[in-house]
């Protein structure tokens, strides 16, 4: 069950944006600017456009307060994935996919496709996990992510092999689980 304080923080941050209030803005974009521009930066691999990602995430939240909705996620959630969706967007315009070069064929445009989605995924997973409790965050980025086998990691982190072994299946069972859902727009 989700703690009604951050849905009530959500819900209220949202309310005083469509009533305009610029203090609003700034709390949200206080909170999640770090977030967002990290996000378009390992997405997009460059640091003016993730700038300017970060720009336009927080114009649209301000223009569309009424876009979010607690019923399908928090506002961290939503924030990430219009993030993630506009970062993902202009990589495919920067790599042609939404105009296939002249002379490009089938193969070419598939395998740009391919490497845009490879490169979305790797950012979402990344994202997903920064999001976990650090127990579990520590744990699949010694294992999952480092190379380290389950006792190794709970040598490391001064926890039980079990411990290790339940923290590593339940990090990787939240993954897939908000990886299948893609997030709330």
């Amino acid at each position: 069950m989700r703690n009604s304080a951050p849905i009530r923080w959500d819900q209220q941050i949202q309310r005083r944006l469509a009533r305009g209030e610029e203090s609003a803005l700034g709390e949200l974009y206080d909170q999640f600017a770090p977030l967002v521009h990290g996000l378009a930066q390992r997405v997009l691999d460059d640091q003016d456009a993730a700038e300017q990602i970060t720009r336009e995430v927080f114009a649209h939240v301000w223009a569309h307060p009424e876009g979010f909705d607690a019923a399908r996620g928090s506002m961290r959630s939503w924030i990430g994935t219009l993030t993630h969706r506009r970062a993902v967007e202009r990589l495919r315009r920067e790599r042609g996919l939404d105009v296939p070069a002249e002379g490009a064929g089938p193969t070419e445009c598939a395998g740009a496709e391919e490497e845009v989605l490879a490169a979305a995924t790797a950012a979402r997973v990344r994202y997903v996990v920064t999001g976990l409790p650090q127990a579990l965050r520590e744990t699949l980025l010694l294992t999952y992510f480092g190379g380290r086998t389950y006792e190794q990691a709970a040598h490391e982190l001064g926890i039980s092999p079990d411990v290790a072994k339940h923290r590593m299946r339940l990090g990787l069972q939240l993954l897939a689980t908000a990886l299948e859902s893609g997030g709330a727009e």
